[in-house]
This record gives structure tokens, C-alpha cells and sequence, in this order.
């Protein structure tokens, strides 16, 4: 029977149809858990440091809010993490609107917190801005306790993957007052579990810099009854960090310049020193909040730092009138300057903090530093002159760079197709498929030409060692022909009008040879992309090659081995081959003449086991010690073949280590290149 209600049944959703019942709305944390990525960047070692980045920057903020002044940081046996500190402790009463404890609610739910609510609200200042820093790390970890001191009483609550598993409940009376969060990160969620104590340091470190007079300790607790403790404490805030950061290079002066005023509701931080160095160093920070792609407050000191450096040079005769002003870029090179803004409303752009927005910051940088600056340019008229000195001399080297940079991109755009040097380059034009060889020497150089993708694989050899780019300014690097003809070869030019956009390769692989010589040559291109074209590396578009140290034969079956362990492997495994098949040849024969073969069995497997540690019968071991003793065939299938190739791709974790090591290993001084050298000797790979 045929129903007769007038109601339309719903229809059936078609397979692959997209309605109402397809949308899925994620409640309370679950985002957090199903999307990862978005709130902590990665679900990698960087992604697990930031739970604790997150817990630790609600700790500075009440610092900042001068309610604390320690913070301790334990890492645990058991595979959790304890942040704790003095400040004022979580609010554990009711919350009116949602009837739960204040601290259920910052533990559960994205965007609470003290952070938003303006005059009056928890904070005045802080770095944790969007306020889903303590939840976000809640919703990711296997389980997380919280522990209040306050209000004469110690309260308690327990969390499982995001899930309050108790009520806020009061444990005991309490005299003291502060925050421990403890947590265990989801080894479900997190490729590794495992904190880099090196990495957590670092951070820390840096933090203590910006902001003076905390104490921070942090305990590795790991190993049973044997703690390791570090402690950091720094009185002279920004000053100490340009310091920290001069302390392997040659200064220009002695006299670090520093201010720390309040203007306008934003406190503002600067030290300055110069170096003899061709680069400048400039870190900037908001709210404890690197910033490295700058922002508002860079530009207010940029202007202040160029305006006032022109007006003293003009005054004290080093600038005559028929002189042009000095650039930006001539006041900034060796400079070394740390930045650092404590603002109530800080505008970043998205939760990364890559960049400050607030235009109020610009005006109380430029404000402060100019006359800070200016003053102490007459107060210490040495550092001055040594300061003018270095800029006027960074103008006239940079109108000889331009000339040179000039010459270089003319010859490129007048040479057309046929590119400079030894250059075989891909018939493909797409940048995105084409890949860039640097090849030592042009033995390696015709290998690599032979057994190349001519389709998408171009090879540059180089003759020699190019020139270290550490000690050199743009001009003297370019009349290098080695380093020209890289510049011309990539496309995008260089110095001040570099055009990542013209980028002919999206892949430039360094391909050296095996010995000490190789890497030397390497770290050269290596010093010289990080100066002079560090948007490649940050674009992940250079890589290293992995050239085989060994070639290893048995019969016709080939192996290559590409560290010493490998080696040792493959050569057992082939004997372990040889041993089977000679057992099984025995087998057969053992049926005719069993007490014969008993006998000569015996004899030969002393014969084969005084021979391996010799020469290894019937297993040919070559080592390749230079790119140009493998044949064309050799290099593309074990260097080459996109298939089968390894290949380390390079990247920057930490910029300022980045920048300390190159200046210690490339730069003019030799005493911190001696201490490195003694101090990781024993990690050091000897080619005898």
C-alpha cells in the first residue's frame, strides 16, 4: 500500500553526494587533535618543542606582568615535562557564563584566557596572543596535570588526551602561589617523543636575553638519581644578546649602545655593536616573539639608525657636501642589533608571529632610538668615528660592487643561450623540474655530463677552490670567474637587486668528491648560498649529494656502500652467500663421498677464514675517493638516478647558531676557529 502522509521522505544521500550530512562539526579540542599542524606548525621535533614553548610563554607573560620572577623546566623520566612558576596562579573559581573553573576553561577551550579583555583584563603584556597555547598542548598529550597555588590553598586536576578525568579540587593549605603544568605528549600524535635538551637551551637562553632579571632553571631529569642542571639569568637584557652574538667576531668598538625606555604604552629594547663583518645581524622580537621576517619596529629603527648616522657624519666633516647620503645599506653592514617591543595589542601576521603589524610600534622605535642614538655617537666620539668610519667605507665599496654586479648581469643577458663557463645545461625550461649540478673538477664534470638526464640536469664544474665569500665583499667575490659564472648560471642576479623569481633551478645539488678537499669546497658554496642567496636555502632548493664511498663485487652482483658501516654489512652479507652456496655444493657430494668431503671441509674453512681479513676471495672492494673515477654509468645510478640517489637537503634550524658557525669556521679570526677544532676533533672524520 502506497503511504499517503503528506511528508517528502528524505532522500537517500547518493554515493558521492555533498549535503547537510557530509558537514562534521568538530567540538572542544577535537580540532586540535585532528588537525595538528595548524596550531603547532608540524607533528615533528619542532612541533613537540612548541608544547613546551607554549606552557613557558604563560609563564614569561606573568613575568612580564612582574608577578614572577623564576621559572623551572624539568624534564622527566618518564617521558613528561614540568613547567613551573611563581606568578600568580591560574583563577580556579567559577567562570559566570560557563559554570566550569577557570582553569577547566583555559585548559579546554581554544581562545580563553587572560589575554583578550583589554584595560583590566589578566595581562598587559603577552606573547601567547591568540590564546590557545595551554589547551593546545592539553589536547595533545597522553595525559596532563595541572597544579594551583593559590588563595592559601593548592588545587589539583588531571586531563587524558584533552579529557578532564577530575574537578578542580583543593589538595592542601598553601602559603605560596604559582602554576605547574605537567604533561606527557601523545607518542600517537608526534613522529618522536624524545626533547632535544641542546634545542630547549637554546630557546631558553635567548628568552632570559629579552627579559632581564628572570631566572629560568632547567633540569634533565631523564637519567635516574643523575640530574643535570642549567640555570640562566641575565641583568643586562638586549645588551648581553648582542654580546653573546659579537662574542667569535672581530668589533669595530667597545662600547655596546643599548636603551631600554617606555614610550607610549610600549617598552622598547635596542642594542647595537658593529663588526668587521661585510653582513649584517638584526634580530627582532615582539613580546619575546621572534620575529624573523622584521615588521613595524625594524622599520622605525632602520630609519633612526640611517637618519641619524648621516646627520652626525655631515656635522663632524666625514660627509662633505658634494657627497651623497649613506644607504640603508651602507649604515647596516657588520652591524649587529637586537630589537626587542613589550606592546599591549601586539598585531602579528598569523600564529607563527613572523611579523609585526602595529604602526604605533614603527613611531616609538624610531622615536627612542634617534635620540638615544644620537647622543651616544657625542658621548663616545671614538665609537663614533670607528661607526662612520665602517659605513663611508661600506659606500664606496658598494658603488665598486655595483659596477661589478652591474657587469656580471650584462654579460649574462648579452650571452643569451650560451651560458658562461663549462655550463651543460637542460633542454627543459621549467624551473620547477630542473636540477643544477656543482661538480668539483672537470674530470667529475664529464661523468656527470655523460651520465646526466639531459632533459632535466645541468652540470657546472668547478676549477679549484672558489673563493671564501666570509672575507670578501661583493666586488672582490665577483671578479672570482668561478663564482661569476654560478651568479650568470642561476639567473637571479645578486646583492641588492637579487630576483629569486628568475631562479633557473628550483634544485642545486654540490656534488664534491669524498676527501678533505671535497669538503672544503663544499662549505665554500655552502658560505657562499648562505650570504649571498639564503631565500634558496630557506626555500629548501639546495641540496648535498651523496656520492658511494665503496664499490663492492661478487661476481656479477654490485653494491655500493655510502658510509663505513654499510660496508662492513654488505661484505657479510656476500660471504654469508658464499658460505651458503659452498654448503649446498658440499651437500650434494656428501651423498657419494661423505668422509672425503668430512676431511676436506675442514681444511677449507681454515683456509676461507685466514682469507677474509686479507683479501676477502672473490669479493672486489673499490674505494672511490674522487667523483672522476666513477664511469658516466657508475655516477648516474648511484649519485644521479632521481630513483635511486640520496641526497641531504639543507635547511636552517637555529640562525643564529647558523650564523656563529660560519663565522667561526670561514671568518678572520683565528682563536675560536682553534677552540672548534680542539673542542670537536674527536668527531671529526680523518681521510688518511
Amino acid at each position: 500500500m502506497p503511504k499517503t502522509t503528506n511528508e517528502k521522505e528524505p532522500k537517500k544521500a547518493k554515493k558521492g553526494a555533498y549535503g547537510a550530512e557530509q558537514i562534521a562539526v568538530l567540538e572542544g579540542l577535537e580540532p586540535v587533535r585532528k588537525r595538528p599542524g595548524m596550531y603547532i606548525g608540524s607533528t615533528g621535533p619542532e612541533g613537540l618543542h612548541h608544547l613546551i614553548w607554549e606552557v613557558v610563554d604563560n609563564s614569561f607573560d606573568e613575568v612580564m606582568g612582574g608577578h614572577a620572577d623564576l621559572v623551572t623546566i624539568i624534564l622527566n623520566h618518564d617521558g613528561t615535562v614540568s613547567v613551573s612558576d611563581n606568578g600568580r596562579g591560574i583563577p580556579v573559581d567559577i567562570h559566570k557564563q560557563y559554570k566550569v573553573s577557570a582553569l577547566e576553561l583555559v585548559l579546554t577551550k581554544l581562545h580563553a584566557g587572560g589575554k583578550f579583555g583589554g584595560e583590566g583584563s589578566g595581562y598587559k603584556i603577552s606573547g601567547g596572543l591568540h590564546g590557545v597555547g595551554v589547551s593546545v598542548v592539553n589536547a595533545l598529550s597522553e595525559s596532563l596535570e595541572a597544579r594551583v597555588n593559590r588563595d592559601g590553598a593548592e588545587w589539583e586536576q588531571f586531563y587524558e588526551y584533552g579529557v578532564a578525568k577530575t574537578k578542580v579540587k583543593k589538595v592542601k593549605a598553601s602559603k605560596t602561589h604559582g602554576t605547574t603544568i605537567t604533561f606527557k605528549p601523545d607518542a600517537k600524535i608526534f613522529t618522536t617523543t624524545e626533547f632535544d635538551l641542546k634545542y630547549i637551551l637554546d630557546h631558553i637562553r635567548q628568552q632570559c636575553y629579552l627579559t632581564k632579571g628572570v631566572r629560568v632553571m632547567v633540569i634533565d631529569a631523564r637519567i635516574k638519581n643523575s640530574p643535570r642542571n642549567y640555570g640562566f639569568y641575565f641583568e643586562g637584557g638586549v645588551a648581553s644578546y648582542v654580546r653573546h652574538l659579537n662574542h667569535s667576531k672581530q668589533r669595530k668598538h667597545d662600547n655596546i649602545f643599548y636603551i631600554d625606555k617606555h614610550v607610549d604604552d610600549i617598552d622598547v629594547e635596542v642594542g647595537i655593536q658593529y663588526t668587521e663583518d661585510y653582513k649584517e645581524t638584526v634580530m627582532a622580537f615582539a613580546n619575546t616573539m621572534y620575529n624573523p621576517e622584521g615588521g613595524t619596529h625594524v622599520m622605525g629603527f632602520r630609519s633612526a639608525l640611517t637618519r641619524v648616522i648621516n646627520n652626525y657624519a655631515r656635522s663632524k666633516g666625514y660627509l662633505k657636501e658634494k657627497d651623497d647620503n649613506l644607504s640603508g645599506d651602507d649604515v647596516r653592514e657588520g652591524l649587529t642589533a637586537v630589537i626587542s617591543v613589550k606592546i599591549k595589542e601586539a598585531q602579528f601576521e598569523g600564529q607563527t608571529k613572523h611579523k609585526l603589524g602595529n604602526p604605533e610600534a614603527r613611531t616609538a622605535v624610531e622615536t627612542s632610538m634617534g635620540e638615544a642614538f644620537a647622543m651616544f655617537l657625542e658621548e663616545h666620539p671614538r665609537d663614533g668615528e670607528a661607526i662612520v668610519g665602517k659605513c663611508v667605507l661600506a659606500q664606496r665599496a658598494r658603488a665598486a660592487a655595483r659596477a661589478a654586479r652591474d657587469t656580471v648581469i650584462r654579460k649574462g643577458a648579452l650571452e643569451g643561450l650560451t651560458l658562461p663557463g663549462k655550463l651543460a645545461d637542460c633542454s627543459s625550461k621549467d624551473p620547477s623540474e630542473s636540477e643544477l649540478y656543482i661538480v668539483e673538477g672537470d674530470s667529475a664534470g664529464g661523468s656527470a655530463k655523460q651520465g646526466r638526464n639531459r632533459e632535466h640536469q645541468a652540470i657546472l664544474p668547478l676549477r679549484g677552490k672558489i673563493l671564501n665569500v666570509e672575507r670578501a665583499r661583493l666586488d672582490k667575490m665577483l671578479s672570482n670567474n668561478e663564482i661569476k659564472n654560478l651568479v650568470i648560471a642561476l639567473g637571479t642576479g645578486i646583492g641588492e637587486n637579487i630576483d629569486i623569481e628568475k631562479l633557473r633551478y628550483q634544485r642545486i645539488v654540490i656534488m664534491t668528491d669524498a676527501d678533505v678537499d671535497g669538503s672544503h669546497i663544499r662549505t665554500l658554496l655552502l658560505t657562499l648560498f648562505y650570504r649571498y642567496f639564503p631565500e634558496l636555502i630557506d626555500k629548501g632548493y639546495v641540496y648535498i649529494a651523496q656520492p658511494p664511498l665503496y664499490r663492492i663485487q661478487k661476481g656479477k652482483n654490485v653494491k655500493y656502500a655510502y658510509v663505513e658501516e654499510e660496508k662492513a654489512d654488505i661484505i657479510a652479507e656476500f660471504l654469508k652467500l658464499k658460505e651458503e652456496k659452498k654448503k649446498s655444493k658440499k651437500d650434494a657430494e656428501a651423498e657419494e663421498v661423505e668422509e672425503v668431503v668430512e676431511e676436506e671441509k675442514g681444511e677449507e674453512t681454515s683456509e676461507a677464514e685466514d682469507s677474509v681479513s686479507e683479501k676477502i676471495p672473490g669479493i672486489t672492494i673499490q674505494r672511490y675517493k674522487g667523483l672522476g673515477e666513477m664511469n658516466p654509468e657508475q655516477l648516474w645510478e648511484t649519485t644521479m638516478n632521481p630513483a635511486t640517489r640520496i641526497m641531504k637537503r639543507v635547511n636552517i634550524d637555529d640562525a643564529t647558531e647558523a650564523d656563529e658557525t660560519f663565522t667561526i669556521l670561514m671568518g678572520a679570526e683565528v682563536a675560536p676557529r682553534k677552540k672548534f677544532i680542539q673542542t670537536h676533533a674527536k668527531k671529526a672524520t680523518v681521510d688518511v
